[in-house]
């Protein structure tokens, strides 16, 4: 029997655990690679609590139950979970593992899935359970598969080959990388488990976790080059036995955790940050000796090749016209009070589809009206759709995946009639002026990217004001939208990467954003890319930032008069550069609307 209530289905948990001794669970919102997007049949706790977002856990006492969000979710998971059911607990006020310390008895059993969770969050769970007499239990077998009679099952979608010409590196030479990488350092081998990463080492691609084309699998890499790809046999073609060739052996994928045991001896890496801790007991219950150390693949992953660089640039190309087309849309349907939040991104998605190359939006929508614009993560569905008010601010912020690049832009717009207030033209001034200032920024190469998100924020400052999220994250080449290790966003922040230094190549977000609760948000999001500065007679090489981006901004937004010379003459230079590479795309009234939108300030 199916249970379609919350309430039942946290019931039937409870009787679970108490089938297995255990006194409490731990429920995060992941898979066994730590991904950002989790497939379907990884939903648990959406399954089991109604919350939709990105990001947030929970815990099932025998008595009582929480859920753990960040401020991004205060009003949705109130809107989404039960409160009757379960506490409203905010991180990083609090953690799941505090709450157990403070709400468990002493010789409660807790439970947790070690192949969901990483191994510093274990450990440390472990340590604070260990003060107050609690013992921190590894299931065999989540709980909640036992009671979700009709969860989904993991996708068996093909993988595929991701073709040299885009990648601009072969397989081979990135695994040849990382065997050299692994005789230095004097290991064996390193288990390489962010599905993303897995992707970049073989040049493949999947359709397994929507908006990311990844596929479920793992590789094991080898001191020699080879590497072991463990993933489920239905997904493996001809064409791609062909393209990993002799030197990448296939396996399957439910063979994994019993390869772990056969390292008895040998020097295994792993990285703690994107490995759960199910591994990392596999290879020590078999012998092996486990190294923490960073995934081999993450850094060369950031740094596109030349033949990165320019798919991005074409994408972005493509993407511009879909925006274009978009863009003028909403301008004349919006002002009827017709459109709402889910109807506009479905409109974005059908101009998105026009190119054949679409494969896939690189993230949900954030398609927000008036007050949910103030809300940064905000994300549209049935329950909370509004119609878009005329004379309001609207923001969207979406992204596609191309085989040759991945697309993320946010852009505001003022939707008729009349005109936006005196406050929305100057806090849009503001945010246009921090994303002119770190657009044009010239900084040593290693700066890290902490030390330059004050550049986004300075003009906000000094009228008293902020925003909460961070200024820029990494993305990937046909592969992850938010892609680490680099990172722009205030030093010591809860975001990791802000000290990593920026190096060519590496590709980020430029966004900085205003929020007033309840009324409107403002954000500006165009990709970068770090090149060479070339500054005449520098002492040392300097980079800057090339802008990827080009899709006009809403000039009725904008008050001239507080912007400098050289932020002028940015402006009317990105769009006569919107115009060169779009024009060329475009016809009739949406050429006709792409000049207007780029004539000189």
């Amino acid at each position: 029997m199916l249970m379609q209530t919350h309430e039942a289905r946290l019931d039937a948990l409870r009787t679970e655990l108490a089938k297995r001794g255990l006194y409490g669970f731990v429920v995060p919102i992941s898979d066994e690679h730590m991904s950002e997007y989790v497939g379907s049949y990884a939903q648990r706790l959406q399954w089991l609590t109604g919350f939709g977002g990105s990001a947030g856990s929970a815990v099932v006492l025998k008595d009582r139950a929480a859920m753990f969000t960040d401020g991004r979710y205060t009003v949705q998971v109130r809107e989404q979970v039960d409160g009757k059911l379960y506490d409203y607990e905010d991180v990083p006020a609090t953690s799941p593992a505090k709450w157990i310390a403070a709400n468990a008895p002493e010789g409660a059993k807790i439970g947790y899935d070690a192949w969901l969770h990483g191994i510093g969050w274990a450990e440390d769970a472990q340590k604070l359970f260990a003060k107050k007499g609690i013992e921190l239990v590894a299931v065999d077998g989540n709980p909640i598969d036992a009671v979700w009679a009709d969860r989904p099952q993991p996708s068996l979608a093909p993988a595929a080959p991701h073709d040299d010409r885009f990648a601009g590196r072969s397989s081979a030479e990135k695994r040849a990388e990382i065997g050299d990488w692994l005789k230095q350092e004097g290991y064996d081998a390193t288990v390489i488990t962010a599905l993303d990463s897995v992707a970049w080492v073989l040049n493949m691609r999947g359709q397994d976790v929507d908006n990311t084309p990844v596929a479920l699998s793992y590789v094991v890499a080898h001191a020699d080059g080879t590497a072991e790809l463990f993933i489920a046999p239905e997904k493996v073609t001809a064409q791609l036995t062909k393209h990993l060739g002799n030197a990448v052996r296939i396996r399957d994928r439910a063979d994994f955790q019993p390869a772990l045991s056969s390292f008895k001896g040998k020097k295994v890496a792993v990285d703690p940050n994107h490995a759960v801790a199910g591994i990392f007991h596999a290879l020590e219950a078999g012998g092996a000796s486990v190294v923490r150390d960073d995934d081999p693949a993450v850094l060369p992953k950031a740094i596109k090749t030349p033949a990165e660089r320019q798919g991005h640039r074409d994408a972005q190309a493509r993407d511009g016209v879909a925006m274009v087309k978009y863009l003028r849309w909403i301008e004349e349907n919006a002002p009827s009070g017709d459109i709402d939040e889910l109807g506009a991104a479905a409109k974005l998605r059908e101009f998105r589809g026009l190119s054949p190359d679409l494969r896939d939006t690189s993230f949900s929508t954030i398609s927000a009206a008036a007050g949910h614009a103030a809300l940064p993560h905000y994300k549209v569905d049935e329950d909370s759709n509004i119609p878009i008010p005329p004379s309001s601010i609207y923001l969207c912020d979406s992204g596609g995946q191309y085989p040759d690049g991945t697309t993320d832009i946010t852009r505001t717009v003022w939707v008729g009639p009349g005109q936006p207030s005196a406050e929305m033209i100057d806090r849009n001034t503001r945010v246009l002026k921090g994303h002119i200032e770190l657009d044009l920024a010239k900084f040593p190469d290693g700066t890290s990217g902490g030390a330059l998100d004050a550049l986004a924020r300075m003009h906000l400052w000094q009228a008293g004001m902020d925003y909460g999220h961070g200024t820029g994250h990494g993305v990937g080449s046909y592969l992850s939208v938010h892609e680490g290790p680099q990172r722009i966003s205030k030093p010591g922040g809860a975001f990791p990467g802000t000290e990593t230094p920026l190096r060519e190549g590496m590709i980020l977000s430029n966004e900085p954003g205003y929020y007033k609760p309840g009324e409107y948000g403002i954000r500006i999001e165009n990709l970068v890319l770090c090149v060479d500065a070339k500054i005449p007679g520098s002492e040392g090489k300097y980079l800057g930032f090339e802008t990827m981006t080009h899709v006009p901004l809403d000039r009725r937004l904008v008050n001239k008069s507080l912007l400098s010379e050289s932020e002028i003459k940015w402006w009317n230079d990105y769009h006569a550069k919107t115009r060169e590479i779009l024009a060329p795309q475009l016809e009739g009234e949406d050429l006709a609307w792409l000049e207007r939108q780029c004539q000189p300030l």
